[in-house]
């Protein structure tokens, strides 16, 4: 096959993976705009959320793009390898090397802006608790968008089962909490609410959990497509050489 040849089978392998991907991606965040009782109608559901989280909103749009263009990109390689075209290959360069610039410096802004974001999340979680205590139990969209929550999760409340203390559930269910606060079938009280604390913990702790527990396997798949950014461009690069000696 010769090295210029597996050059391009393999770029187009690679961003055919690519294109499957960005397709997968695209759908997700269209599903994330369509389906009202996502997870972020949770957020629209607060009256008092901090202005920041309107952000959070847009995840959607942010799919959608983000789909847009591994699609884009899935598509130049595969068609410029197979068609050796310069064009689509240079092309193909730029686009990547604008994604890796923008990945590092969302790094770097990440790490910079850390602090802010636990404020924010920290002012999320206070609104998030009024949220309950005001409408779950009487607020249909608030009261099934939590229950949905807490059963996917395995957790109670934000931060535990007090946070369902004086809310109309509790108060129509004579001082009861959600069943998925209690480890053992039955009326959940207050006393078994928190005996069960020991093993279900509130949806916020158990994904910042989880996301603790994770952020060596999150470590690696982010350096991992760093390396693959990396390699697609120098593969790039050398098929658009390699085609340029080959025309002259």
């Amino acid at each position: 096959m010769g090295c210029f040849g597996f050059l391009k089978v393999m770029m187009f392998a690679f961003n055919g993976i690519i294109f499957l991907a960005g397709a997968a991606i695209l759908a997700v965040g269209i599903w994330v705009k369509v389906d009202s009782s996502s997870i972020f109608g949770l957020i629209q559901a607060l009256d008092n959320a901090p202005a920041g989280l309107s952000q959070v909103l847009n995840v959607g749009y942010l799919l959608i793009a983000i789909g847009a263009i591994l699609l884009i990109i899935g598509f130049l390689g595969c068609f410029g390898a197979v068609k050796e075209s310069r064009c689509m290959l240079m092309l193909f360069f730029i686009i990547v090397l604008v994604v890796f610039i923008a990945e590092v410096a969302g790094a770097v802004v990440i790490l910079v802006f850390k602090p802010l974001a636990k404020d924010l999340i920290k002012k999320f979680g206070a609104e998030a608790v009024k949220s309950i205590k005001r409408d779950f139990g009487a607020n249909p969209d608030v009261t099934g968008l939590w229950n949905s929550t807490m059963s996917g999760l395995k957790c109670c409340g934000f931060n535990n089962y007090t946070d369902f203390t004086d809310s109309p559930y509790y108060t129509y269910s004579l001082e009861k909490y959600p069943p998925q606060c209690c480890a053992t079938m039955g009326p959940c009280d207050s006393a078994t609410a928190f005996l069960s604390t020991l093993t279900i913990h509130g949806c916020f702790p158990k994904m910042r959990s989880l996301i603790a527990d994770n952020i060596v396997v999150i470590g690696g798949v982010a350096l991992g497509i760093a390396a693959l950014e990396i390699c697609a461009m120098v593969v790039s690069m050398t098929l658009y050489c390699q085609i340029g000696s080959k025309i002259a």
